[in-house]
């Protein structure tokens, strides 16, 4: 079926909307795919929905090469699956929740963990019928507090989610391994540059985790890879390597000290020097530890403060933090906790106050850097003072450690000795989990093994975001013209415009759409008349970025059609009468 511009439910816009973060929603939205309907919620136009059809169908042909089966739930859940897990309460106020009229408890599925668990229950009852993937795509609903950049985080998205079920961690292990392979050859054929990193599974718990990135400047993930190895890791999911134990016997006593006026680190760096220098080397902020407050609020509503020790150097990032804690949200510490907490010298907190079994109740975790024997400049919970020498182990001991402190560019490599970390911004694409027996366990999914033993199933899970690589695609492949599609996924293969008021242009280009559409080829064609000039049709056509345009124009009068690849502007003159066949064979090709 050839699309005609003359009756094509679409409006090209030249300017900007004035909501667009990013490109891809920049251009999306400018190209006639996408209008806003809501904050984080979008209605998609015929050419979007080709694009994400495409997306889709790929999905769907890699999910089904791997035996994985289809199937869809409802978006309106019931509560009490999610009670049964626990994630009707941990999941906060990140879920759309409504009641029926009947005064029962629902939500807009955000994720279908529980369904999957429950459908495999109520069907399956013995080892004979594992192992078992089921996928769907279908759209979830998160209540985002800052949705932004278009179709990159939205409120309402699609994604594919999956589940496998096997009888143990063997099974599980095959069936991720199968996952994943067909996750790279879906990424593959999507036509972006991608990354796949060790990831954090978070709320959704479980062992192996990893993510697939698309690489993106603006990208909200921040992951690291090895220069030397290929460790590669979001970075909420990297583990410091942490130093030896450092042997204590001979070191100097603590001491507090002076320290006026010196309520940033580097104020106390160049007190140190000038008071109390050192002969090796001068102090450096890598010296000190900086002891950060925060509150932890649990789903439950319960507040627990917290302080974080981390060396002076680094900073506190709430991202990495939370992604140890989740569902845990992380929140400033206030005037107000500060208030209930009178042991606590703001600028010169120490851990002689910290710890839960310390003066303040407040549990003390530190960075893994914060091994036994090392000694440190920190405060000495009295205005104006620090303690110096301060040896772990020794004069301190914290209620336990935690990856919260930020990742940078040359930080030694977790697992090889010689390499150094490098950060980049990506998307995230694709998640892989082995969930193991969670959800199992909570909603009792067992099965007779071969012994007749009844065993608990254990399950991966494998997420796709489907709306998310529309627009990750177009991030990764568009240019100062436009949108520029991967054939694989764009909403036509030839855009065919008639360059030209000359009615023997229209005939021409009318007639190549025709013999294109019966070889199979999928046109857009182009065909406005009146006061739509060359200049125009030809900006849309940049616009709307299908991968192959055909102009129809001038060079009519020669026998020869233009035919131009979006991507790298190549351009070259072929004979009408072979046109047809060049344009199969580079669809095809």
């Amino acid at each position: 079926m050839i699309m005609r511009m003359s009756s094509l439910f679409v409006r090209t816009l030249r300017d900007d909307p004035a909501d667009a973060e990013v490109p891809s929603h920049r251009l999306l939205v400018r190209a006639g795919y996408i209008r806003r309907a809501a904050p984080g919620i979008y209605s998609w136009l015929p050419l979007g929905l080709k694009v994400r059809r495409r997306v889709e169908e790929i999905i769907r042909e890699e999910m089904d090469g791997i035996g994985a089966q289809e199937l869809s739930f409802p978006a309106l859940l019931p509560r009490e699956p999610y009670e049964a897990t626990g994630r009707w309460t941990e999941y906060g106020d990140g879920i759309f929740r409504l009641k029926d009229r009947k005064d029962a408890d629902y939500l807009l599925g955000p994720t279908h963990e529980e369904m999957f668990t429950l459908v495999v229950k109520d069907l399956y009852s013995s080892y004979k019928d594992l192992p078992l993937a089921l996928y769907q795509i279908q759209d979830k609903y998160r209540d985002e507090a800052r949705p932004r950049a278009g179709l990159l985080r939205g409120r309402e998205f699609t994604m594919k989610d999956s589940y496998s079920f096997d009888v143990d961690d063997a099974g599980l292990a095959e069936s991720y391994q199968r996952h994943r392979d067909a996750y790279v050859r879906i990424f593959d054929r999507l036509g972006f540059d991608y990354v796949i990193v060790k990831a954090t599974s978070g709320a959704m718990g479980g062992s192996r985790s990893e993510e697939f990135l698309a690489r993106s400047a603006v990208g909200e993930d921040t992951y690291v890879r090895c220069n030397n190895c290929d460790y590669a890791a979001n970075v909420e999911a990297v583990e410091v390597r942490p130093p030896a134990p450092v042997a204590y016997d001979s070191a100097p006593a603590a001491h507090v000290e002076d320290t006026p006026d010196t309520p940033t680190i580097q104020t106390l760096v160049d007190h140190l020097n000038a008071s109390y220098p050192r002969q090796d080397r001068p102090w450096s902020a890598g010296d000190t530890l900086k002891n950060v407050l925060v509150v932890l609020n649990h789903p439950d509503g319960t507040r627990e403060p917290v302080a974080i020790g981390v060396p002076g150097d680094r900073e506190v990032d709430q991202k990495r933090l939370e992604g140890q804690l989740e569902p845990i949200e992380v929140e400033p510490f206030d005037e107000a906790e500060f208030a209930k907490h009178p042991a606590l010298v703001k600028g010169y907190i120490g851990p002689g106050v910290l710890g839960e079994k310390n003066a303040s109740g407040i549990r003390y975790l530190v960075d893994p850097r914060v091994v036994e024997g090392t000694a440190w400049v920190t405060g000495a919970d009295a205005p104006g003072k620090h303690v110096l020498d301060l040896v772990a182990g020794r004069d301190f001991t914290p209620d336990g450690t935690v990856e919260a402190a930020d990742v940078r560019d040359g930080d030694h490599c977790p697992v090889c000795a010689d390499g150094t970390l490098e950060t980049a911004r990506g998307i995230e694409m694709g998640h892989v989990f082995q969930l193991g027996r969670k959800y199992a366990d909570a909603l009792d999914l067992r099965v007779l093994d071969e012994s007749g033993k009844l065993v608990t199933v254990t399950m991966g899970s494998y997420g796709i975001g489907v709306t998310r690589a529309v627009a990750a695609i177009a991030e990764d492949t568009l240019d100062d013209a436009g949108l520029c599609w991967p054939r694989d996924v764009a909403p036509a293969d030839v855009h065919i415009v008639a360059a030209g008021k000359d009615e023997a242009l229209f005939s021409a280009a009318e007639e190549l759409a025709r013999e294109l559409d019966a070889a199979g080829v999928r046109v857009l064609y182009d065909d406005r008349t009146g006061k739509i000039s060359p200049g125009v049709k030809f900006k849309d056509a940049e616009l709307i970025g299908v991968p192959t345009i055909l102009v129809v124009g001038k060079g009519l009068a020669d026998g020869v059609v233009e035919v131009k690849d979006r991507r790298t502007g190549e351009r070259e003159n072929v004979e009408i009468a072979h046109a047809v066949d060049h344009l199969v064979s580079l669809v095809n090709s």
